[in-house]
């Protein structure tokens, strides 16, 4: 319809032409409108839905607040399940547990595809890993795969002498910066920089700089998060209107591009230096998957490997550090809470030293404060998207396929109906909690098939971390007012602001950290 009124322009006399290109324009508009409006009502059987705009459909909606606090406002208006456009692309959203439940009880398989994006395109490596790979034998292979490879029980076990390492670098390396005395740190900068040092050593056996200068870690750490802390979210505006991609809207799209290929770059030197040692048994990521190269070469392609292992730098090493950064923000804003977990790991840390994997077993009260982080300040507030491989009906509602479902975790975590004081910061709640979710009302780690498989090696490395600070420092607000903490909603949920605090090293802790 809208290419016939065009061919109308040329018609009119060109004196006009412009006018009436307008209104031609206004008139299109306008009965688009009112199509999308009808056409939009003749589905009594979607879930609730504020009347779409043409072409850009709820998009307009979204843009006052940060996506999980617009979309817990709309959800507020028209229910916990509730359905949107954004552009092309059917929204499903959901904030209540129970609605959770029942797409992931009932509606598992159909939901356990990601959406595809610009993103995955470049990233995945023709959707050759678990993150982006399509629901099936692929995908169950290479997810079985990493989980026994990396992150299951045993594995972790295996490696928890790295994690123990690099905490005490770290509690060394403050130490040294401190000079004994109380002084300023930045705590975003130190947990980022542990946590890449951590991920590295898992992958290729090396932490990535041996010198421990200032600048040869500042200057390591910007390589490292610009290739792998991308900005770029899941997804962008090209993939809610496919049509830009073909009509010169170029610019993101070549970004994407460019990242990609400078992680290609990396990692494949990565696993190329690795190969040439022969394996020198570090037990490292990359050389078991090298290993199983040697008898299958065609599944383990370095393709698979780099996949792997870019899921591993992207998801780990953005996340934890957001997770150190507001634990420890809590207990400074309750010193308290702090004292508390001071007072656990005396007691119960038996053994003259900085505490270790093992004890973390020993120490449910810091367990505590760091379930009481992910829940007030999730570092997916929106999990990571699924999207519907066929049709299906949710109570009463039918869903149609290729919807993209988004679970509004920032909002069911602060949810006042489930949660007792649902905003203050109450460790306490979680005494009696037992796994890693309270049904379907606490999901930091997303839910369903694919749920993070990192989770157990997350809590072991913030657990640590944050766990190791308390025991080896004492601690301050740098200012008398409590510590700001706005949120900054990207793909992971930062502090507005890094955070940065007092401390001083506790002079029971000064000889074993002299002698680190």
């Amino acid at each position: 319809m809208m290419f016939f009124l065009l061919l109308i322009v040329y018609e009119i006399d060109s004196k006009r032409k412009m006018e009436n290109l307008w209104v031609i324009f206004l008139l299109t508009a306008t009965l688009t409108f009112f199509i999308t409006k009808f056409l939009w009502s003749q589905n009594p059987k979607l879930p609730p839905s504020p009347t779409p705009l043409p072409i850009i459909g709820h998009l307009h909606l979204i843009n006052k607040y940060p996506l999980p606090q617009a979309l817990h406002h709309l959800s507020s208006n028209y229910g916990p399940v509730l359905f949107l456009k954004f552009g092309c692309r059917e929204v499903l959203i959901l904030s209540s547990p129970d609605s959770i439940e029942e797409c992931f009880t009932n509606h598992d398989i159909a939901l356990a595809n990601r959406p595809k994006t610009i993103t995955s395109d470049h990233f995945s490596y023709g959707y050759k890993n678990f993150g982006f790979a399509p629901y099936g034998d692929l995908w169950r292979t290479l997810r079985r795969l990493s989980t026994l490879e990396v992150f299951s029980s045993v594995s972790l076990q295996k490696n928890s002498s790295i994690r123990t390492e690099e905490v005490s670098n770290l509690c060394s390396s403050l130490f040294r910066f401190s000079g004994g005395n109380s002084c300023k740190v930045d705590l975003r900068y130190q947990f980022t920089l542990l946590t890449a040092h951590v991920m590295l050593r898992l992958v290729s056996g090396n932490r990535g700089v041996n010198e421990s200068d200032s600048e040869s870690e500042t200057k390591f750490l910007d390589e490292f998060k610009s290739r792998f802390f991308s900005s770029l979210s899941s997804m962008n505006v090209c993939d809610y209107f496919p049509v830009l991609r073909w009509i010169g809207y170029k610019g993101l799209e070549n970004r994407v591009i460019e990242i990609q290929r400078m992680r290609d770059e990396y990692l494949q030197r990565l696993i190329d230096d690795i190969r040439m040692k022969k394996f020198d048994s570090t037990g490292s990521v990359v050389e078991k998957f090298l290993k199983l190269q040697e008898s299958e070469p065609e599944f383990y392609s370095d393709d698979v490997i780099k996949g792997i292992v870019v899921l591993m730098f992207n998801a780990g090493s953005d996340t934890s550090p957001v997770t150190m950064e507001w634990a420890m923000a809590l207990l400074l804003n309750h010193p308290d809470k702090l004292d508390k977990v001071r007072e656990e790991i005396k007691s119960n840390v038996k053994h003259k030293g900085i505490i270790q994997d093992s004890d973390l077993s020993s120490l449910p009260y810091l367990r505590c404060v760091i379930y009481e982080t992910l829940r007030l300040h999730p570092a997916a507030p929106i999990l990571p998207p699924h999207c519907s491989s066929k049709r299906f009906n949710l109570g009463n509602y039918e869903i149609p396929e290729n919807t993209v479902l988004l679970v509004n975790a920032w909002a069911v975590h602060r949810d006042g109906e489930l949660w007792e004081e649902a905003d203050v910061f109450k460790p306490e709640r979680f005494e009696e909690f037992v796994g890693d979710r309270d049904g379907f009302r606490f999901l930091p780690f997303g839910v369903g098939r694919r749920a993070c498989p990192a989770a157990g090696l997350a809590m072991r490395v913030v657990s640590l971390a944050v766990g190791a600070l308390v025991q080896c420092f004492e601690w301050e607000k740098v200012e008398k007012e409590d510590i700001d903490m706005r949120p900054a909603f990207s793909v992971a949920m930062d502090r507005a602001e890094p955070l940065i605090a007092l401390l001083k090293p506790c002079p029971e802790m000064v000889p074993i950290l002299s002698q680190l």
